[in-house]
């Protein structure tokens, strides 16, 4: 090979340079940008904002295994994160709109429960996922903070809870339920 063929084979891969360092950059400016959403998005965000840790729950993915066999698929795809020491104040418009942001779309706002001086806040989420449902769940009471990300199949669930259902319920056979012990005038 002469000087000239290598000098060309040279200028010919030089390209692959600022392409490399295009590849690795990329990954590293969307995770500081905070381009993560979901789960651990939410817990990120919520962590980076108020300045606390959040707790993963040991083993859970062998709980969500487990969960989901022993409801025959009712539960699956269960995260979990707790935070204790909860001490900053919480606005519930900034917590809300934190939290939707980081959900994405998709995920939409059932219920939102605040308590007079925002001490207590819930928010729930509902996402469809085909037969199942995506339900999102945080929790601020007092000093801690739970967040709960969980898959239910509501059939299964359906199935589940009629097996708790109580027993002294009994219907008239007009398909209305009698509750309780309780008796006309």
């Amino acid at each position: 090979m002469n000087h000239s063929t290598f000098h060309k084979l040279t200028l010919n891969r030089l390209w692959l340079i600022p392409a490399g360092v295009i590849a690795l950059a990329l990954p590293a400016s969307v995770l500081a940008g905070g381009g993560e959403g979901g789960f651990n998005g939410v817990v990120h965000s919520i962590e980076g904002r108020y300045h606390v840790h959040a707790t993963r729950i040991p083993f859970l993915g062998l709980i969500s295994f487990v969960s989901k066999k022993a409801t025959h698929g009712g539960v699956a795809n269960l995260h979990v994160a707790e935070i204790d020491s909860f001490t900053e104040e919480v606005d519930g418009n900034e917590l809300n709109q934190l939290v939707e942001e980081k959900l994405g779309a998709g995920w939409e706002r059932m219920i939102r429960e605040t308590s007079k001086y925002g001490h207590d806040q819930t928010l729930v989420f509902t996402h469809p996922e085909g037969d199942r449902m995506g339900l999102f769940v945080v929790d601020l009471d007092g000093n801690e903070m739970d967040v709960v990300q969980v898959s239910v199949d509501p059939k299964h669930l359906d199935d589940d809870i009629s097996n708790y259902s109580h027993h002294h319920h009994e219907s008239d056979g007009a398909g209305t339920k009698n509750y309780g012990d309780s008796q006309p005038d």
